[in-house]
C-alpha cells in the first residue's frame, strides 16, 4: 500500500521502517516515483523486450480541460516477453475489476491504434479488438474524481459514468498525438497488435472448423437435437426435463443457434455418487458429449459447443429438485464454465391469465394475484390456466415466455468470489454424503420459510 501511494502521487517520498523480520517483509525501504506511474511501470517491466523505449504516459487536469476537479494519470507499453496486465485506481482505491475509468482508456487506445492503422494504410489494423490490445500490454491508469460511485461494498469497479468520457477524451488527443511522433514505436505496437488479431481469428477459425466437424468426432448423443450454427458464439444448449418438454421446445426453438437435450428423470447427484458411477452415469455421459468437454480436471472451457447452457425445468419441486441435481453437477465438474459465465436458468411461467384476447403470463402466485387484481383490460371474466410442466405448453406459449431472447427471462448462475468457500461449504451440506447435514440445515432455516410447496 505504501509503495503504491508513493507512485499514485508523483514525487512523494514515502520511508518504510518495521521492526518485523519474517524474512520477507523489508526492514527499511525508500518509496519515491519521480514521474509517477511511468516510472512505476518502467520498474515492473524492467528487463523485459518492449515495443517503444519510454511507454506512453501523460496527465490531464479535468479542470482544464472539463472545468471539474479531477485528473487522470496512465502509463502504457507493450512487450512480448510477458502476459498483459492493467492496475487501475481511482482516488488512490485500487479497482480490480475495472470500471468506467478502465473502459475510457482502452477505447481511446483502440481507437487512436486503428486510426494510426488506416492513415499508414495497414488494413489489417481494422482487425484489432479490446482482447488484442490488452494481451501483452502492461498498463497503469489512475484517476480522481469528486464524489466517485462503485459497484458493490467492495468497491472493486468504478462505476461513474462521466469518467469514461473524461478519460476517453483526455487520454485519445495524446495518444494520436504520441503515436505520430514517434513512428519507430507506433509502427511496432501496430505490428504486434495486427499479429494478435490474426492470431485470434486463427484461433477462433479453427474453432469454428472443430464445430463444423464435431458431429463425426464426437458421438452426439441420440437425443440431442443440435442447432445448425457453425460458430460457438450466441448458440444454446436447453437441457429440458422430459420428452414431453423436449417435443414443445423443439417447435419453439430456434434451429439456427438453439439445441436441446431432454434428460431421462433426475440426474444422479454426483456429490453423493463414487467417481466410477459417475463416469458411467448414461444421463451424465450424454451431457458432457453433447457439451463436448471432459470431467474435472480435464474440463477445459475452450471445448464447451455452445455459448449459454440453460437449465430448462418445470416451476415445481421437482423441477427445482433436478435444476438443483444440474447446477451441483456443473459446479463441482465444470466450475470454469460458471466463472466463464455460460450456465443460465431458465424461468417459465408457472400461470397464465386470460381476459377475452388478452393474456399475461405469471411466474408465481405473487405475479399471479397482482395481475387478477389490477385486470387485463380485456372484456369479460378472466381465466386462470396453470402450468403443471412444461409438456402442459404449447410451443407458441413456451417460445413467448422462455426461449425467445426477446421477451425471456433468464437468471445467470454465478459465484461470489468473496463467498466462493461459502458456497462450496454449503453445496457440500445441502448435497453431499452427509444426511444429518442436511437436517441440521433445515432445523436451522425452517423458521425463515414463507410457503411451503408439497
Amino acid at each position: 500500500m505504501a509503495r503504491s501511494k508513493a507512485y499514485l502521487f508523483s514525487g512523494v517520498e514515502i520511508r518504510w521502517k518495521t521492526d518485523i523480520n519474517d524474512g520477507e517483509t523489508p526492514q527499511e525501504a525508500t518509496f519515491k516515483f519521480p514521474g509517477g506511474l511511468a516510472d512505476y511501470l518502467n520498474e515492473t517491466l524492467a528487463g523485459a523486450t518492449t515495443y517503444s523505449d519510454k511507454p506512453f504516459a501523460g496527465t490531464v487536469d479535468f479542470t482544464d480541460k472539463f472545468n471539474v476537479p479531477g485528473k487522470v494519470e496512465w502509463a502504457i507499453n507493450w512487450t512480448p516477453t510477458r502476459d498483459g496486465f492493467i492496475q487501475s485506481y481511482c482516488n488512490t482505491v485500487p479497482t480490480p475489476e475495472g470500471g468506467t475509468h478502465e473502459q475510457g482508456f482502452w477505447a481511446a487506445v483502440l481507437k487512436g491504434i486503428k486510426s494510426y492503422g488506416e492513415r499508414v494504410n495497414n488494413k489489417k489494423a481494422t482487425n484489432i479488438t479490446r482482447e488484442d490490445l490488452t494481451t501483452g500490454a502492461g498498463a497503469l491508469v489512475s484517476c480522481f474524481i469528486r464524489d466517485p460511485e462503485f459497484v458493490g461494498q467492495t468497491k472493486d469497479r468504478l462505476a461513474t459514468t462521466d469518467a469514461q468520457r473524461m478519460v476517453q477524451l483526455a487520454v485519445a488527443d495524446h495518444f494520436d498525438n504520441w503515436l505520430a511522433a514517434d513512428t519507430k514505436s507506433a509502427g511496432a505496437i501496430l505490428d504486434f497488435l495486427v499479429l494478435r488479431s490474426e492470431e485470434r481469428l486463427r484461433r477462433k477459425q479453427e474453432k469454428e472448423t472443430s464445430r463444423k466437424t464435431a458431429t463425426q468426432k464426437l458421438r452426439l448423443p441420440g437425443k440431442l437435437t443440435d442447432c445448425s450454427s457453425k460458430t460457438r458464439d450466441g448458440t444454446e444448449l436447453f437441457i429440458v426435463e422430459g420428452d414431453s418438454a423436449g417435443g414443445s421446445a423443439k417447435m419453439a426453438r430456434n434451429r439456427k443457434n438453439q439445441a436441446l437435450l431432454p434428460l431421462r428423470g433426475k440426474i444422479l447427484n454426483v456429490l453423493g455418487a463414487a467417481s466410477s458411477k459417475i463416469g458411467t452415469n448414461s444421463e451424465i455421459s450424454d451431457l458432457t458429449q453433447a457439451l463436448g468437454v471432459q470431467l474435472g480436471a480435464k474440463f477445459n472451457v475452450d471445448d464447451l459447443r455452445y455459448d449459454k447452457v440453460i437449465i430448462m425445468t418445470d416451476a415445481d419441486v421437482d423441477g427445482a429438485h433436478i435444476a438443483a441435481l444440474l447446477m451441483t453437477f456443473f459446479f463441482s465438474q465444470m466450475r470454469p464454465m460458471i466463472d466463464a459465465g455460460h450456465l443460465y436458468l431458465a424461468c417459465p411461467p408457472l400461470f397464465r391469465v386470460t381476459q377475452g384476447a388478452r393474456r399475461e403470463y405469471c411466474l408465481d402466485e405473487a405475479e399471479k394475484n397482482a395481475v387478477l387484481a389490477r385486470g387485463l383490460g380485456g372484456s369479460g371474466k378472466m381465466d386462470v390456466s396453470r402450468f403443471k410442466g412444461l409438456g402442459e405448453m404449447d410451443a407458441k406459449d413456451l417460445k413467448e415466455t422462455t426461449m425467445d431472447p426477446t421477451s425471456r427471462k433468464l437468471i445467470r448462475v454465478s459465484i461470489d468470489e468473496d463467498e466462493a468457500g461459502e458456497t462450496a461449504d454449503l453445496v457440500e451440506r445441502l448435497m453431499g454424503k452427509k444426511p444429518e447435514m442436511r437436517f441440521q440445515y433445515i432445523q436451522e432455516n425452517a423458521k425463515f420459510v414463507l410457503e411451503l410447496d408439497v
